[in-house]
C-alpha cells in the first residue's frame, strides 16, 4: 500500500541527529502525525534525543509550538466585558515550579481586584514539587474542573479562576510530556518551552509572567540555564502576540514557613489578610506588578490591596464559585514531630529540595500521577535563613497522618540545614533578574 504521508519519521529523526534544521512543514508533520499515532513511541523517543543533544533554532522552537497548539482547541476571552462595556483584559502567571511555591493562590484574586481576568489553568504536584491544584483540593467542597463556559462565566463575574486545564488543550503535549518523563529528556530546554508555552498560548491569555526557579529546589538547578529557558519563553511569547515577560527567582530556599497543601492555603489567607510571609508577599507583589503591566495598568497598587482586604473578598468569591467553603477548617494532620536546632548561630542554609523531599514523603506529594495526596502533612518551618537560632529549639514541625513515614522524612533533612557563627549572613536573594 502506498502511503499518502507527506514525511516519514526516519527522515525527520535522522536531519536533527545530523544537527539539521526542521522546516515548517516537517515540524507540523511530525506533530499531527506523533498526534495520530504515525509515529510510534520509540520514534519519538530518538527525535526527543536528538532534540535534548542539538538543539533547536527559534524558528523551529516556536513552529514546534506553534503545531502543538493547533493540536487542540484554543480559548478565546474576548468576549469578556468592563463595567463601561470595554473589553476586559486577560492576564496570567506561569511558575517552572518549587517548594513552598503557593504564589498563586493570593495572586490570581490580588490582580483580578484591578479588573484585569486572570485564567490561571493549573496543574498537580509531581514528586518534590508541590500542585496548585492539590493545595486548593485542602479546601472543603472546591472542585477544579470546570467546563469551558464555567470558565468565561467565573472570569466575567469574580474576575478570576483557578481551575485545571482541560483535555482539549494542546493535547500533543500530554503524549509528549509523558514520553519525555520516560526517556531522559525532559531537560531539553526547546522541549520544555513549548510544552508550557503551548498550554499558556492556547489558553488565550492577553499577557503572560513567567516565575522561572532556579536553586536545589527548582527544575532548573543553575542561573545558565535558568536564564536560557527564560529568554527562550519569553521570545515564543511574543512570536505568538502574547505580551510576556520573566522573572528569574531563587528555590534554593522554601518560600514561606510551609511545604504542604492545607498548610500552604492557611499561610496564603494569612497573605490575603495583609500578613504573611515577607518573601511570599514580596514575590506576590512584584509579579502582580508585572501581570498589571501587561494588561496596561500602571498605576495599580497591590500591596495596599493585600492590606486592607479587597484581595481577600475576590478569594472568597472565587473560592466559593467553585463550590468550596473559604471559611471553613482546614484539614490538619493527625501525627506531628518536632526537629530542633543542632548548634547556636545563625541559620545560613535551608535546602529547598531537601525540604520537598520531605514534604513529599510525608504524604504532601506524590509518585505516581494516580497516587492520592494527604492534605494536611508537610513541613512547617519556624526559622528561615538569616534567622539566630539555639540548640535545641524548634526549627520545623513535620505533620502526617502516617508516622511510620517521619523516619524518612528526617532522613531527607540531614543535611538540609546549615549554621554558621553569630554574624554570618545568609547570600540570598529572591529575584534575581527580569527578562522581557
Amino acid at each position: 500500500m502506498t502511503s499518502t504521508e507527506a514525511f516519514d519519521a526516519v527522515q525527520i529523526i535522522s536531519i536533527k541527529r545530523d544537527k539539521g534544521t526542521l522546516t515548517p512543514e516537517q515540524i507540523d508533520w511530525t506533530i499531527d502525525a506523533y498526534t495520530r499515532g504515525v509515529i510510534a513511541e520509540e520514534q519519538m523517543a530518538a527525535l526527543n534525543m536528538a532534540i535534548l543533544l542539538n538543539g533547536m533554532d527559534r524558528a523551529e522552537i516556536s513552529q514546534w509550538t506553534s503545531a502543538m497548539i493547533a493540536s487542540g482547541e484554543r480559548m478565546d476571552f474576548s468576549s469578556l466585558t468592563r463595567p463601561d462595556g470595554g473589553r476586559k483584559a486577560t492576564s496570567d502567571k506561569h511558575s517552572t515550579g518549587g517548594v513552598g511555591d503557593k504564589i498563586t493562590l493570593p495572586l490570581a484574586p490580588l490582580v483580578a481586584v484591578f479588573g484585569v481576568a486572570v485564567p490561571q489553568l493549573s496543574g498537580r504536584g509531581l514528586g518534590h514539587t508541590g500542585g496548585t491544584l492539590d493545595k486548593l483540593e485542602a479546601i472543603p467542597g472546591w472542585r477544579a474542573n470546570l467546563s469551558n463556559d464555567e470558565i468565561m462565566a467565573q472570569l466575567q463575574d469574580v474576575g478570576a479562576v483557578i481551575c485545571a486545564a482541560g483535555s482539549g488543550l494542546a493535547p500533543a503535549d500530554k503524549k509528549l510530556y509523558a514520553l519525555r518523563d520516560v526517556t531522559g529528556t525532559v531537560e531539553a530546554i526547546p522541549l520544555i518551552a513549548s510544552s508550557i508555552m503551548s498550554k499558556k498560548i492556547a489558553e488565550g491569555t492577553g499577557s503572560l509572567v513567567l516565575d522561572v526557579k532556579v536553586g536545589s529546589g527548582a527544575f532548573m538547578k543553575d542561573e545558565a540555564r535558568a536564564r536560557e529557558l527564560a529568554e527562550t519563553m519569553v521570545a515564543l511569547g511574543k512570536d505568538a502576540g502574547v505580551h510576556t515577560v520573566a522573572l528569574i527567582t531563587d528555590m534554593s530556599t522554601p518560600l514561606g514557613l510551609t511545604a504542604g497543601n492545607a498548610i500552604e492555603v492557611e499561610e496564603s489567607v494569612e497573605v490575603l489578610a495583609g500578613g504573611g510571609p515577607e518573601d511570599v508577599v514580596e514575590l506576590t507583589v512584584r509579579l502582580a506588578e508585572e501581570m498589571l503591566a501587561g494588561a496596561g495598568i500602571h498605576d495599580a497598587d497591590p500591596a495596599a490591596a493585600l492590606k486592607d482586604g479587597r484581595a481577600m473578598d475576590v478569594w472568597n468569591r472565587m473560592i466559593e464559585a467553585q463550590g468550596g467553603d473559604p471559611r471553613a477548617a482546614l484539614p490538619v494532620a493527625r501525627e506531628s514531630e518536632v526537629v530542633y536546632a543542632p548548634a547556636d548561630g545563625v541559620l545560613v542554609g535551608l535546602d529547598a529540595l531537601s525540604v520537598g523531599v520531605a514534604a513529599w514523603r510525608l504524604g504532601a506529594g506524590r509518585a505516581r500521577k494516580e497516587d492520592q495526596v494527604q492534605a494536611g502533612a508537610g513541613v512547617r518551618l519556624h526559622a528561615k535563613p538569616g534567622a539566630l537560632v539555639r540548640a535545641g529549639e524548634p526549627l520545623m514541625t513535620l505533620l502526617t497522618d502516617t508516622p511510620e513515614k517521619f523516619e524518612r522524612a528526617k532522613e531527607a533533612l540531614q543535611d538540609a540545614v546549615v549554621i554558621a557563627p553569630e554574624g554570618s549572613r545568609p547570600a540570598h536573594q529572591l529575584i534575581i533578574d527580569r527578562i522581557a
